[in-house]
């Protein structure tokens, strides 16, 4: 099957694969085919009727469960400290899910095989809250079925509990316990979701044949229809703060896109303990901690305050409020215990503060906000009501505005974002600016777990699905890395899996996908004349794939015609690797945004 796009004057053809047509066409199968597999089939229930094995043990009974088959259970105590109680909601990646309401010593998940689950909702995503045993990852093919008979199939792949990538877990528990005694050693739990066909209303789901895949919890995520995202951050690592005791942050943020609703979302990720939040409050920016009038509170399911529990996230409900396009929001919140460690996005390129003592978040007045910072703790996204979705740039310290002017919001993102506001061709779509200094496609710079002082974050494809497929209504995705990775020795054969990974995992989820190539840093360090041969090897590749819908040509932007492996001089910051005002202007400006 051949695809064919006009980019202005030039066409791009896409030939989609035999596989990929076949298991698009099979996504929905006919109704009558769906009923006649259904036909003495085992009638769906609740996931917490189905489940055969215990996961949980009490510390000081380590024998009453065994999820392994070897007798290593996760620790009841080290789940209560990380705010996994029985029965609580858990949301990540924007999917509601529950811990199971089981005590410890109870059966309280499935080992995969087959069963068939109630579960209904409509949405673009199935989640699971898995973890494997076995000693490696366990995957296998499940079924969807919609109401009307329809069907379609997803793969399910869950990484092992004791030796999966710490850097796409949920939630890390810090012991082991088993029938010899506590091990010192992670254990993990993951939320995995898969794509759901568009607009059906999902009855219920038969999972995998595979007895090392354990599912604790499953649901729909319901899409972010009747929202933007305006406003969003990459946690880039987890880092000591503070420490902060009742205390109140206010936080400057930039929007992309205006609406009529706003709320807010919190993410405890890569947290190791539960984070409390006792109000929250947005209002526009006057100057500095100065509100232009009195903040207006932020509810979360109905309550001023909430606790999020570690590896989670939580939104505020939806809030009338004008926000306009283009504008500094406060972000106020406070933090009634003691902070000593938080997720952060290290490189805000704006200042915002930190108050004395007390919940200060309704404040109008900046006279108790006495201290600043310069990240943006906690704080992950904002939200608009309306609009027609967002643009979502996954990238490293270029797209994050390093060497911009600070509180200037003149990284590139920002100037898109200018641009699609100042036309009326093409929709205003948000722009999240998903770029982290220092991050890589292929390699992680931040482990994943525990608190360090790197904050380079998991790479590209680890931050996938919680920094892309998990963003308000993205639409777009730009993909504009890949530098970092051949300065630091990889290769451009590795550069390009992961970048081909990318494309296939975000055409899976419906987006429409766009590729940077990498600039030239010629001056710089550690870019070399091999590191070069390896980044020329990558464009080369890039401005020949047919794997994205287009492609930016950025190095082209940049380099110096004279030199074309060196930035042209007007655009260098003076390091040689970042472009500064100028630079990240014209890269901005150089988008066709009909690609959009």
């Amino acid at each position: 099957m051949v695809f064919t796009e006009r980019e202005g004057s030039r066409v791009r053809r896409r030939v989609w694969g035999t596989a990929v047509v076949l298991a698009l066409l099979a996504t929905v199968a006919p109704v009558a085919s769906a009923r006649a597999a259904d036909a003495g089939a085992a009638q769906p229930a609740p996931l917490e009727r189905l489940f055969d094995n215990r996961a949980v043990s009490d510390d000081i009974r380590p024998t009453e469960a065994d999820f392994d088959g070897s007798g290593g259970s996760l620790s009841a105590t080290d789940l209560a400290a990380a705010g996994w109680t029985p029965g609580r909601a858990l949301t990540v990646q924007g999917a509601r899910l529950t811990w199971p309401r089981r005590a410890a010593g109870r059966p309280d998940n499935v080992r995969a095989a087959g069963q068939s689950v109630r579960v209904s909702g409509r949405g673009d995503a199935l989640a699971f809250l898995v973890a494997a045993t076995g000693g490696t990852e366990a995957a296998g093919t499940g079924t969807v079925r919609y109401s009307g008979g329809a069907r379609s199939t997803y793969r399910l792949a869950a990484p092992d509990w004791r030796t999966g990538p710490l850097a796409t877990k949920a939630v890390a528990l810090p012991h082991i316990n088993t029938p010899d005694g506590q091990l010192a050693e992670k254990a993990r739990l993951y939320v995995v979701t898969v794509p759901l066909t568009p607009g059906r209303e999902v009855s219920s789901v038969t999972l995998p044949r595979n007895r090392d895949l354990h599912v604790f919890a499953l649901s729909v995520r319901p899409d972010s229809r009747g929202w933007s995202g305006s406003w969003a951050a990459s946690t880039s690592g987890y880092t000591a703060v503070g420490p902060w005791t009742d205390r109140t942050l206010r936080l400057v943020v930039h929007t992309s896109a205006g609406g009529p609703r706003v709320r807010i979302r919190l993410d405890n990720t890569f947290a190791s303990a539960p984070v409390r939040v006792e109000s929250a409050t947005v209002a526009l920016q006057a100057a500095g901690a100065t509100a232009r009038s009195t903040p207006v509170a932020l509810p979360f399911r109905g309550s001023s305050s909430t606790e999020i529990p570690a590896g989670t996230q939580a939104f505020s409900d939806p809030l009338g409020f004008e926000v306009p396009p283009d504008t500094n929001l406060l972000v106020s919140f406070h933090l009634p215990g003691t902070v000593s460690a938080a997720p952060v996005h290290r490189l805000a390129q704006q200042t915002s503060y930190v108050s004395e003592p007390g919940d200060h978040a309704g404040d109008s007045s900046a006279a108790a906000y006495t201290s600043t910072l310069t990240t943006w703790p906690l704080l992950t996204g904002v939200d608009v009501g309306g609009g027609p979705g967002s643009v979502v740039v996954l990238g490293d310290s270029i797209t994050d505005g390093e060497k911009s002017t600070v509180g200037a919001n003149r990284r590139w993102p920002d100037v898109l974002a200018d641009r699609l506001l100042s036309q009326n061709a093409i929709p205003h779509y948000g722009v999240l600016n998903q770029g982290i200094s220092a991050n890589r496609v292929v390699t992680d710079r931040y482990p994943g777990d525990g608190v360090s002082t790197d904050t380079g974050g998991v790479s590209a494809l680890h931050r996938l699905d919680r920094d892309v497929l998990a963003q308000t209504s993205a639409r777009t995705v730009v993909v504009f890395e890949g530098v970092n990775d051949v300065r630091w020795g990889t290769t451009a054969d590795e550069v390009i899996t992961g970048l081909r990974e990318i494309a296939a995992r975000a055409h899976a989820r419906g987006l429409r996908v766009l590729v940077a190539t990498i600039a030239p840093c010629e001056g710089e360090a550690r870019c070399t004349a091999a590191v070069d041969a390896q980044r020329v090897a990558v464009n080369e590749w890039i401005r020949g794939s047919d794997d994205f819908e287009g492609v930016l040509d950025f190095d082209a932007v940049l380099r110096d015609p004279e030199r074309p492996s060196r930035m042209l001089p007007a655009y260098d910051s003076g390091d040689r690797l970042h472009p500064g005002d100028a630079g990240l202007a014209a890269l901005a400006e150089s988008v066709d945004l009909r690609l959009l």
